[in-house]
């Protein structure tokens, strides 16, 4: 059955201060505005609402656009190696009191700033047909991983099925992983389920080229360069 989400909708953007590979991240320019600038305005203009989960100081004491909510995220919940799950458990304990917890969760990392507008929509429209419990952005990966395994002491236990180990890389199935641009969720199955993770999962596709993950400097080039390109082509196009 589909889901109602309309005004049940809010993005969700966690914004962290610190970061090891690139200082300051999240503020760095790009193309023209502050990195997290493009993922909040695009939030705005597919959901049209969104809660920012931030510690950085320039956020909390300054001024947001219409439609957005600042929750101060705290030092424990702000580490480099600290997981998502308890950063979004914080945030909707936070909304929840606030009166503005959502029926429908739309999380958008800041480091995806190739993410199209049309690639968010996609994700809530799969979502919105009621057959997951959540919808992540995928890319193409490579398929060799079939052929890999764990070890369990002088067990070889095979990543997928066996016999994959010993097929031809160009006859092994296709391949794709999350890039992190676009989750889909309720923060009710969130709760239910302890976290993102379940068995239920919806999927849509985004191109390599614009999966980069911002993680340093030679990223934040990387991505800038396309988004200029982008730009430039939609500028064309509109003439």
């Amino acid at each position: 059955m589909p889901r109602a989400t309309a005004s049940g909708t809010l993005a969700i953007l966690p914004l962290r201060a610190g970061s090891k590979g690139l200082a300051k991240k999240n503020l760095r320019p790009i193309a023209g505005k502050p990195l997290y600038r493009h993922t909040l305005d695009q939030a705005l203009r597919t959901v049209g609402r969104c809660a920012i989960t931030t510690d950085i100081p320039e956020l909390l004491s300054g001024e947001v656009p219409d439609g957005c909510i600042v929750i101060e995220r705290p030092e424990e919940l702000a580490g480099d190696r600290t997981p998502i799950n308890p950063v979004l458990a914080h945030m909707f304990e936070q909304l929840e009191s606030a009166g503005e917890l959502p029926e429908t969760a739309v999380l958008l990392q800041a480091t995806s700033p190739l993410r199209l507008d049309d690639d968010v929509r996609a994700a809530i429209d799969l979502y919105e047909k009621g057959d997951f419990e959540l919808v992540m952005s995928v890319t193409s990966a490579d398929s060799g991983i079939l052929k890999y395994g764990f070890l369990d002491g002088g067990r070889f236990d095979a990543v997928a099925r066996p016999e994959y180990c010993f097929e031809n890389r160009q006859d092994l199935p296709q391949v794709v992983r999350p890039n992190g641009a676009v989750y889909v969720f309720s923060p009710e199955t969130f709760r239910r389920n302890g976290g993102l993770a379940t068995q239920s999962i919806g999927a849509v596709e985004m191109p390599v080229a614009r999966s980069i993950d911002i993680d340093d400097e030679d990223d934040l080039k990387a991505a800038e360069a396309i988004l200029r390109q982008l730009s430039a082509a939609s500028q064309r196009k509109a003439v």
